[in-house]
């Protein structure tokens, strides 16, 4: 069934509270220009295990981040496909899902729980009024004559389903989609500081990311429903660098891909694809990776293109089920003739 009014909501934070009780949600009360809006994060799942997945990148760099920049301010609806800013943690490379962890969301002690993680950068977005934050998942309201329970706004209005929205079991299942994750992203322009004695310090514009995902979600997802699929096993062939921007003018035939096989055994890629960021493919062909070897894939410019505005780069097993993935921006595609390292 999916989510039905999917979209980012880009504000100003104002206010927050901690998750708590039986249902713990992190709230943030959040303006654009004219409206108030409720932030809604889950801090604890109601199945077991409770504690949720989760990930913080606080130099996130992603294509997306390109689009999100001219965002207005408010609630925008996006498209659930992919290059329409929706966000899908298995589809859209954003980062690598072995890197989450679980965390309880209220253990005794400084910075050691959820609600402490993400508080610091929500109590930082409050500090600084240029800061905005984005909020993906779901819409609900404005709700005319019901007043917000947690900041007393009238209409009620925001935004939850604020984690991954695809994988889910039991009742949960109606939820599945894909490209309709949410996430947290926070946006903190550069700060010129008169430091007297020494001149003016810069402090560079910074994007941190906040995932969150349950434990009982799965990472093998169907690419029309969100469902889960039956679990391959773990891949051993990664991609581990790529020739995006070529110096010769015709990039036709001379834009590449590094594989590595990280596994003791031989693997076999015939039947493989290379995809990029609108899901076109390239088969990799007859090629056979030795333990620890390193391939080059060749793209003939028939079917995969690597954007010089930044894409991401997916590597599919023969059924189609990705088996890794990454991303990169335009900054880093720009040096022509130079490999990008992943």
């Amino acid at each position: 069934m999916s989510l039905k009014k999917y979209g980012v909501l880009k504000g100003k934070a104002i206010k927050k509270i901690i998750g708590q009780g039986s249902s713990p949600h992190y709230e943030v009360h959040l303006i654009d220009d004219t409206t108030d809006y409720r932030i809604a994060i889950n801090v604890k799942s109601n199945l077991a295990p409770s504690e949720l997945l989760y990930l913080i990148i606080d130099d996130f760099q992603h294509p997306i981040l390109e689009k999100l920049g001219g965002l207005a301010m408010g609630f925008t609806a996006l498209q659930s496909a992919p290059n329409k800013m929706a966000l899908d943690f298995i589809r859209g490379n954003l980062f690598d899902p072995k890197q989450m962890r679980p965390l309880p969301h209220n253990v005794p002690g400084p910075d050691n729980d959820l609600n402490e993680k993400i508080d610091a950068y929500v109590q930082r977005a409050i500090g600084d009024e240029r800061a905005s934050i984005y909020a993906f998942g779901e819409r609900w309201g404005p709700e005319a004559k019901i007043k917000d329970k947690y900041f007393g706004f009238l209409p009620g209005n925001g935004i939850h389903d604020i984690h991954m929205n695809q994988g889910n079991v039991g009742a949960f299942v109606k939820d599945d989609g894909v490209w309709q994750d949410g996430g947290l992203l926070f946006h903190f322009p550069s700060i010129d500081k008169v430091i007297e004695g020494i001149g003016v310090e810069v402090f560079p514009e910074q994007w941190v990311a906040v995932f969150l995902a349950f434990q009982s979600q799965s990472w093998h997802t169907d690419d029309h429903t969100g469902h889960t699929i039956a679990n391959g096993e773990e891949s051993s062939v990664q991609i581990i660098a790529a020739l995006i921007n070529p110096e010769k003018v015709e990039d036709k035939g001379e834009e590449t891909v590094t594989l590595i096989n990280l596994s003791p055994t031989v693997i076999d890629l015939s039947g493989w694809f290379i995809a990029d960021s609108n899901k076109t493919r390239s088969a990799i062909g007859n090629v056979l990776l030795n333990p620890g070897a390193t391939g080059v894939v060749r793209l003939t410019g028939k079917g995969a293109k690597l954007s010089n505005n930044g894409g991401i780069i997916t590597l599919l097993n023969p059924k189609g089920i990705k088996q890794h993935g990454v991303s990169y921006t335009k900054e880093q595609a720009a040096r022509s003739g130079w490999t990008v390292l992943f």
